[in-house]
């Protein structure tokens, strides 16, 4: 066996489905791609029909296999007509990534109900609900699934500045490891993607001058992350043979900030 049908034997998602939530934006964009460029067919889920026919786009011109879904992430009937769908054209959920993600930079004691909510319910009551209609599936489609949450390095330490964000990420780690011990007799795999600082939409405003110079004194790679440097810890996850024995994990990727103190 050569390289290539090795790690593609290791890796390849062919025949596999996979369910990109959040996949309009730029991370989601990049797992979308890798997942099919794996092999799998990437059905790309978000709220910006534009976004998500470019990322289809560039599947398919990549000789990959995608479509774009429109949908909310916050609605459970969103959620269960995608599934719907899928049952219709014979597919199962193999692989769900939870990637839709907003984020606010507003100091703590100026933070209202309305931004609490609001970040709640897209970072945290959006993956309990997704966890919830693809996790069913999965169990009743006897799938021998995978399921990735994205949360964030400022779930696992405190940074500033991102306070109702950081407290969903924290949520969507515990929850990943108590739903990896419910699910494992299922054969449900179910880990946790923790990015350090990669610039996409919800950080943008978070990311001044001030703060930028901050974050490089404290990474030892001294530059930020680019989204496909997180396309082999999803395949990692996402793989029913390389990943076979991965679950309740949260995997790191920040360039060395997390091992920094002094």
């Amino acid at each position: 066996m050569g390289s290539s049908e090795y790690l593609r034997e290791l890796f390849g998602l062919d025949g596999k489905t996979a369910v990109i939530i959040g996949g309009t934006g730029v991370l989601g964009g990049a797992f979308s791609e890798a997942l099919a460029g794996a092999g799998a067919h990437a059905v790309v889920v978000g709220r910006n029909q534009e976004h998500g026919a470019q990322c289809v786009e560039r599947i398919r011109a990549q000789g990959g296999s995608g479509e774009f879904v429109a949908a909310d992430s916050t609605r459970v009937e969103d959620l269960q007509a995608i599934v719907d769908q899928l049952s219709q054209q014979e597919r199962q959920a193999d692989v769900l990534v939870n990637g839709a993600g907003v984020n606010s930079a507003t100091p703590f004691l100026e933070i209202d109900e309305d931004e609490w909510e609001r970040i709640l319910n897209v970072n945290l009551r959006g993956v309990r609900l997704a966890c919830q209609v693809f996790g069913r599936f999965m169990i009743e489609q006897g799938t021998r699934g995978s399921i990735i949450n994205i949360a964030s390095l400022s779930g696992m330490t405190a940074l500033s500045r991102v306070f109702t964000y950081a407290a969903t990420k924290a949520a969507v780690i515990n929850l990943t490891q108590n739903l990896a011990r419910e699910w494992a007799p299922q054969g449900i795999r179910v880990n946790a993607l923790s990015p350090g600082f990669f610039p996409a939409e919800q950080n943008r405003k978070v990311l001044t001058e001030d703060r930028i110079e901050s974050i490089m004194r404290h990474t030892p790679m001294q530059r930020f992350g680019s989204p496909e440097e997180l396309a082999g810890s999803v395949l990692l996850m996402a793989s029913p043979r390389a990943g076979s024995f991965l679950t309740a994990e949260n995997i790191v990727v920040d360039g060395g900030f997390s091992g920094m103190t002094i």
